[in-house]
């Protein structure tokens, strides 16, 4: 188990509605685990560690951090769906969340009515790369080399049903080319991979790979948002690459299990909604290449629900099965 987290102590707690209990039930008395359902170093746990660093400090408690990869994300999101509806176990989780149902019809939780939508900490865009010393240049020529090879290409993801490998499958099927899905038990993995060209490309997302995009040992190729990175302007979406419904949208958020006390849920929402906005953490966020996503619980909740519909379709028309 990996658990990581100071208690910064009660810095304006009292401005965020968060002042210290007076009775021993009051939220929150105790520590939080945030369960991240993929490994340490991932895209998401990355972004969890930043924001749940500043949420500690503000609400004076310690907040621990536990990475449970496998299964696509399905192990640690169990956990979370049978905890206690207190506040104290929460999911922090990219959109990979939403490929469950499909992918696990047979998983011990209820993923379309276990969880309690809270916020999303932001969009991540997801950059086709390649290794520095490939001679794909652009989307165009990786296509076209997946047309022409007799055996296609291989694409690494963090894992079958994540963001990365939904990504690559939905640029496949749109621009009709093949490739062979290889799984990494997480982004890190993968990305060192791609970085030795034993894959050929990696739908990844920005804020694991920025860093090896600007000192050359990546190249990007295209995002798969439906505008330009902000951290990448030169770099063209996939639409405009001339294939149509290959975009994707990469998010990370924090959910909590079904039945959570609707002011529990504000509280989180609203304290983490302003750490959020804070011109320090836009900051950060901007050279992770995060760009804001601002919703409420119940917007929040309906877009899971809709793509969980929609991402059906997909995972079958792309014959993707669950480990």
């Amino acid at each position: 188990m990996h658990l990581t987290r100071r208690n910064f102590g009660g810095l304006g707690l009292g401005a965020l509605g968060w002042a210290r209990p007076a009775r021993a039930d009051a939220y929150p008395s105790k520590s939080i685990r945030v369960v991240v359902p993929y490994s340490a170093g991932s895209a998401s746990d990355v972004l969890s560690r930043l924001v749940f660093d500043k949420l500690a400090s503000e609400i004076g408690q310690t907040i621990l951090i536990d990475n449970k990869p496998g299964a696509g994300g399905s192990i640690g999101e169990a956990i979370v769906a049978r905890a206690e509806p207190d506040g104290y176990t929460l999911l922090e989780t990219p959109s990979g969340h939403t490929n469950i149902p499909t992918l696990y019809p047979n998983a011990p939780f209820d993923t379309v009515n276990g969880f309690a939508a809270v916020v999303p900490l932001g969009n991540i865009p997801v950059i086709t790369v390649v290794a520095a010393q490939s001679p794909l240049k652009t989307l165009r020529e990786l296509v076209e080399a997946g047309k022409s090879r007799p055996d296609g290409l291989s694409f690494a993801s963090a894992g079958i049903g994540s963001g990365s490998h939904f990504a690559g499958e939905r640029l496949r099927l749109s621009a009709g080319f093949k490739a062979v899905h290889v799984p990494y038990k997480g982004g890190p993995e993968a990305v060192a991979d791609t970085v030795t060209g034993r894959v050929d490309f990696f739908p990844a997302p920005l804020s694991l790979v920025l860093a090896f995009i600007q000192d050359g040992r990546l190249r990007a190729l295209a995002t798969s948002s439906p505008k330009r990175a902000v951290a990448l302007p030169d770099v063209p979406t996939t639409l405009e690459s001339g294939f149509a419904d290959s975009d994707y949208t990469l998010w990370s958020g924090l959910l909590a299990p079904a039945k959570t006390p609707a002011d529990i849920i504000a509280k989180l929402h609203d304290s983490i909604e302003r750490i959020l906005s804070s011109p320090d953490m836009r900051a950060k966020l901007s050279v992770m290449g995060v760009d804001p996503l601002p919703m409420s619980p119940m917007e929040f909740d309906a877009q899971v629900h809709r793509e969980i519909a929609a991402n059906a379709i997909v995972i079958k028309a792309a014959g993707i099965k669950g480990e």
